[in-house]
């Protein structure tokens, strides 16, 4: 699994004119999947997502003190098949290193969940939707996390 995290002050998805999910403080997640994804992936990214420090502490100097648990933040998911677009040759982004919907579509749902778990407010796009999101990336921090082996 491939994630783009960025730190917002807030973010939104719309969806045929209509907002589908939308956080203030938190955590926007662009998450793609592969084809040897895995529900053990996800935990793992869920745990490190949730804990990871990349924000301020109030009277702190350094803007890496806090997780988004421990700032009360909440995350926005998107999936987002294009994380795995190939771009090396041609002129047409090649996605075959993207999962099938109907392996990613049910990862991306138990992610959410294991978001959840951790204690996190979620919420999300509509998976294979045409999306607008829009956000105010904070700082700005954007990272990118790939789950391991």
């Amino acid at each position: 699994m491939r994630v783009i995290l960025q730190r917002v002050t807030g973010a939104s998805v719309i969806v045929d004119k209509r907002v589908t999910g939308e956080i203030e403080h938190g955590l926007l997640l662009l998450v793609g999947v592969t084809h040897t994804d895995t529900r053990a992936q996800a935990d793992w990214l869920a745990r490190k997502i949730a804990t990871l420090r990349v924000f301020r502490a109030a009277d702190g100097p350094s803007h890496f003190d806090r997780s988004v648990l421990d700032v009360g933040g909440a995350v926005l998911v998107v999936s987002q098949f294009t994380l795995y677009g190939d771009a090396r040759k041609g002129r047409r982004p090649d996605f075959s290193q993207a999962a099938r919907p109907e392996l990613a579509a049910p990862l991306i749902e138990y992610f959410c969940g294991q978001l959840r778990a951790q204690g996190l407010r979620v919420e999300t796009g509509v998976f294979g939707a045409d999306m607008r999101v829009e956000s105010a990336n904070d700082g700005p921090v954007t990272l990118v996390l790939e789950s391991g082996d």
